[in-house]
């Protein structure tokens, strides 16, 4: 399909592609998930540092426990990746109680839905959040016929995905076994399989009680975290696990490390991993986290299904046609996995909005590629990537976002992902639009050319689709 004239793609070396360099080839796998569990924090709406400190409450249990080194390992890698499930039900959350999907997972969380009338109110506080009463009540009465069966389709979802990711990413069962039951419950009114009691895993046992302790400890302090596990015990928990629980509890170290700053707690769980277990993450171990981690990404809006996946293939599309060398070809394939990662800290309500946005929802999607800076930046093999992440939404002019900087001062990397992004955006499905042919999506991209988008990057990825290496 031919496309016109191309822009050119000449002066390859004014595009100064050398700036990105390769990333280190080897990281502990422990350093890469546990920096990539603050994007899980976001999609959950709780506060960063949450898997990370499940993390240490469950390990010091397996420890006090005396649980084998095997055992250890996989429990360690569940607690961190607890929650990759958890974007597969965003746009369900959303669409079910008519509210923003993240403060009503964070609700949740706080909540005994076994219990009929905290289900009740848990439902009049969130369904149809920020209407009048009566909507919310109407919103209410129209999920009731369903009763439990919703929740749990939710937990489904959200479990069967978790087991899946992890398998991904190389795991053994029993992490993604604890994965799928972490909502089962002691007296088997849990989900998504209404297991009871020692049916199931113990260490989705230990990370069910980790991590809902770990919410009512940053949300109302210890004393209500232990009352709660007290109350729960014999219908949430294993009583048994309580009981470990609360001799844990006697140590003031282990409150003392909850409480501290998020980078203290993620030195401490870094010590945590089994060290004759310990995971090395070579660069194909990375590319699999990485394509994981693409897939969470694209699966907290129905509207970005592939999307990272798409981009990443655009951005290496457009590198190799600017003859970058095969290391910074592959930076720009994880970079455009991962650029989307902040965005699971948006709500379903803005992302999935069929009209126009108001300024304070602008101002939420404005923040996403910062939070993807962030993460990606606390992965030492990630350093070159983070920046070209960030950057995925400025433009030529300098009237881009988050930053307000003008690529025309970038090197090739950073000015290559806005058109793969862009390109891929334009071609796909929207709430407010339907995909764009690609002969319209490139004619956009040329009026914007030199201005919004690199004109040479534009080029390169106009050569690639008339020779047919990419659609």
């Amino acid at each position: 399909m031919r496309l016109g004239k191309p822009f050119p793609i000449w002066d390859k070396g004014s595009m100064n592609a050398a700036e990105v360099g390769p990333s280190r080839q080897t990281v502990r796998l422990s350093e890469l998930i546990g920096a990539l569990s603050k994007a899980l924090d976001l999609t959950e709406g709780v506060a960063f540092g949450h898997a990370l400190r499940s993390c240490l409450i469950g390990m010091r249990m397996a420890a006090v426990m005396g649980l084998g080194d095997e055992v250890r390992s996989a429990l360690f890698y569940a607690l961190l990746l607890k929650d990759s499930g958890c974007s597969s039900n965003a746009a369900m959350v959303q669409e079910m109680f008519l509210t923003d999907d993240l403060s009503a997972k964070h609700d949740l969380k706080m909540t005994d839905w076994t219990k009929p009338l905290q289900a009740v109110r848990y439902g009049l506080m969130v369904a149809g959040r920020g209407g009048g009463l009566m909507a919310r009540v109407r919103r209410l009465a129209a999920l009731a016929p369903g009763g439990l069966a919703p929740a749990k389709q939710l937990v489904a979802v959200r479990c069967t995905r978790g087991a899946e990711i992890v398998h991904m990413m190389s795991f053994p069962n029993q992490t993604a076994e604890a994965i799928r039951s972490l909502d089962e419950h002691w007296d088997g009114r849990g989900y998504p399989d209404g297991l009871k009691g020692e049916q199931i895993p113990l260490l989705a046992r230990i990370a069910c009680l980790s991590q809902t302790v770990e919410v009512f400890r940053a949300s109302a302090g210890p004393d209500a975290a232990l009352a709660m596990a007290r109350r729960r015990s014999g219908t949430w928990f294993d009583p048994a696990l309580v009981k470990v629980l609360l001799d844990v509890a006697k140590e003031d170290e282990f409150w003392r490390l909850l409480d501290a700053d998020r980078p203290v707690v993620m030195a401490a769980v870094s010590t945590l991993e089994p060290a004759e277990m310990a995971y090395i993450a070579d660069s194909d171990r990375i590319d699999k986290v990485a394509l994981a981690f693409a897939q969470i990404i694209d699966a907290k809006s129905p509207y970005t299904y592939r999307h990272s996946e798409g981009v990443a293939k655009y951005a290496v599309a457009i590198a190799q046609e600017l003859d970058f060398s095969p290391a910074q070809v592959r930076e720009m394939q994880l970079a455009g996995l991962l650029h989307d990662i902040g965005k699971l800290g948006v709500p379903n309500m803005i992302l999935d909005k069929a009209g126009p946005l108001t300024a304070e929802e602008r101002d939420v999607v404005r923040r996403h590629p910062r939070y993807s800076c962030e993460i990606l930046s606390e992965v030492e093999a990630f350093s070159g990537l983070a920046d070209v992440a960030a950057v995925h939404h400025e433009r030529i002019d300098g009237k881009g976002y988050y930053r307000g900087v003008a690529l025309s001062d970038y090197p090739a990397a950073h000015r290559t992902l806005p058109v793969a992004d862009i390109y891929e955006a334009l071609t796909a499905n929207r709430p407010y639009r339907e995909a764009m042919s690609q002969e319209a999506a490139v004619s956009l991209l040329r009026r914007d050319a030199g201005t919004g988008v690199c004109p040479h990057a534009l080029g390169a990825l106009e050569a690639a689709l008339e020779k047919g290496e990419v659609a």
